[in-house]
């Protein structure tokens, strides 16, 4: 495994903690260098420190990936200062859920901004330096629920439903020049993703879920590891990842 990365570049959104964090412990261990995309600086700065102590290379950049000029700056600093860029895990994104009827609007907007622009913009600057390699990985982190519609969750599978055909369009257009996209969606995973959410969103959670036990961030970060190590000849589009007891 120390090898499979050896001499490439994954750069990382939402890096900051759950499967961000842990995929670039991953990578950084199977040999590539990082580079750590998150608005908590702090966070990333501590785990870039982390992976140097143990041996690895890893950049730590400030980034709100819904932010256009923000999402192209993490890219070519990463492209410039690791010298290429390999893959990109767009993994960044915000859970907010809730009835859509009188719900507070500014949380869909903060979903839209970071679960759809967050991809979109970091995918658009990554194309060019990809295509100059003619290779290159792009591995959009989704969920279930851009699988499962459910009520309660409309705007969130908007934003997932909206990235799994943004992935296969991108994947129809990309794949003659070597690049891969791969779609991946995880059930249920102990990570922060779910705490924003108002105190009644959070005990419906809880009653949902029941006696499910949730994934662990690293085993999504081993299902990324699996598909970006997989030969160039293979690409694994799309990967549906749930625990064992969860139902939908």
């Amino acid at each position: 495994m120390a090898e499979e990365l050896s001499g490439k570049v994954v750069a990382i959104t939402g890096a900051s903690s759950g499967i961000g964090e842990a995929t670039a412990l991953a990578c950084s261990w199977a040999g590539a260098a990082v580079s750590l995309a998150a608005r908590r600086l702090d966070r990333i700065e501590e785990l870039a420190r982390r992976i140097k102590y143990e041996g690895g290379r890893a950049l730590a950049i400030e980034t709100d990936v819904g932010d256009e000029d923000q999402a192209n700056a993490f890219v070519e600093r990463t492209n410039e200062e690791l010298g290429r860029l390999d893959v990109l895990v767009n993994n960044a994104g915000v859970m907010l859920l809730g009835p859509i009827e009188n719900a507070p609007t500014e949380e869909w907007r903060r979903m839209i901004h970071a679960n759809v622009f967050g991809v979109i913009y970091c995918t658009h600057a990554a194309l060019p330096i990809m295509r100059a390699q003619s290779a290159g990985h792009i591995v959009n982190v989704s969920s279930v629920a851009g699988r499962v519609a459910r009520a309660g969750a409309g705007v969130y599978n908007l934003t997932k439903f909206g990235v799994g055909a943004f992935s296969e369009a991108l994947r129809q257009e990309v794949t003659a020049s070597g690049i891969r996209v791969t779609l991946v969606e995880p059930g249920a995973v102990a990570t922060e993703l779910g705490s924003h959410n108002r105190p009644e969103i959070l005990e419906a959670l809880r009653s949902d879920l029941g006696s499910v036990t949730r994934m662990d961030a690293g085993d999504i970060a081993n299902a990324i590891l699996y598909t970006i190590t997989a030969p160039e000849n293979v690409s694994v589009n799309e990967m549906l990842i749930r625990p064992t007891g969860q139902v939908r």
